[in-house]
């Protein structure tokens, strides 16, 4: 009997147990898991071997990185073997503090590099406010970016490529923020892609509700994930003691507390509490990026329900 020959693949769709993988020579094809379990990923690097005119996936290999989140429910995975995320949020209507600082500790915790992006830079007023309110994000070490999509698109492209140039970039944001103007700016061939893959799986037609990977350039080195939107950024998987190390504003404080297991909520000689100020004051940590991590560790620390 001969061995089985298997070639690698990267997954560039998932649909349940149904994924299109681009092989080594760039054609793509529906590869299947195997068994009742559906593990693969956009983004994952697999091994798997021809099924007549589909495929199977044997093997997903070892991945440097996987960014999800979880709540009391479920855990919902966004894609593998990133090298940073792009989290797009808009002026107007006005995002979530608390959505955009879950986003950026699971991505902290993955060891994977954010990229805030404020849109809409047109609209003057409501985008000073946003800027303003982005202060702590841009005294931290994450890279804030002004974007206008719709009135200076090219200049934009241009900032946007030399930030994601030879890199694999997720791309996170709410509805309204433009998420899908951004992607079919960086990769005009999405819109194609997209009636593909439709094709390809036979599902009419794609919607974001699925995650999906362009690529960005011909040489295909730079790559941009397009992900569904989210109404929540559950972080059950994040230990509550570890919390504030995944705040880069509390984590340089923490090194000063008193206590080694400081919570950071009310211990004598604590860093952290002593660096927090009030918005309208000069100091160290903002009192909305306090109250962002007191309401987290409350939460992380209540018994998980399974």
């Amino acid at each position: 009997m001969n061995p089985v020959t298997l070639h690698n693949g990267l997954i560039v769709a998932a649909y349940g147990r149904h994924f299109l993988v681009e092989t080594d020579k760039g054609n793509r094809l529906i590869c299947h898991s195997r068994g009742k379990k559906s593990e693969g990923l956009v983004g994952d690097r697999i091994l798997w071997q021809p099924t007549g005119a589909d495929g199977m996936i044997e093997k997903i290999k070892e991945r440097k990185n996987l960014l999800y989140r979880q709540d009391s429910v479920r855990t919902k995975s966004f894609a593998a073997n990133l090298d940073q995320i792009l989290i797009l949020i808009a002026a107007s209507p006005e995002f979530s503090s608390s959505q955009l600082s879950r986003a950026l500790i699971a991505a902290e915790a993955e060891h994977i590099t954010p990229i805030i992006g404020l849109n809409k830079s047109d609209l003057i007023e409501p985008f000073a406010r946003a800027w303003e309110w982005l202060i702590p994000y841009r005294q931290m070490h994450y890279g804030v970016l002004p974007l206008s999509l719709k009135q200076s698109a090219q200049v934009d492209r241009e900032e946007l490529l030399k930030l994601l140039e030879g890199k694999t970039t997720l791309v996170l944001g709410p509805s309204g923020a433009g998420k899908s103007t951004l992607i079919n700016l960086l990769a005009p061939s999405a819109l194609a892609q997209t009636r593909e893959i439709s094709q390809a799986l036979n599902s009419g037609k794609h919607t974001t509700t699925s995650t999906t990977w362009y690529w960005v350039d011909k040489s295909k080195t730079t790559a941009v994930i397009d992900s569904p939107g989210f109404q929540e950024f559950g972080l059950n998987h994040i230990e509550a003691a570890r919390l504030a190390s995944y705040m880069p504003d509390l984590k340089r404080h923490a090194l000063h507390c008193k206590f080694y297991n400081c919570s950071h909520l009310h211990e004598p000689g604590c860093g952290v509490l002593a660096a927090v100020k009030s918005d309208t004051h000069d100091g160290e940590i903002s009192a909305n990026r306090y109250k962002i991590y007191s309401d987290l560790y409350a939460e992380l620390s209540q018994p998980q329900r399974y």
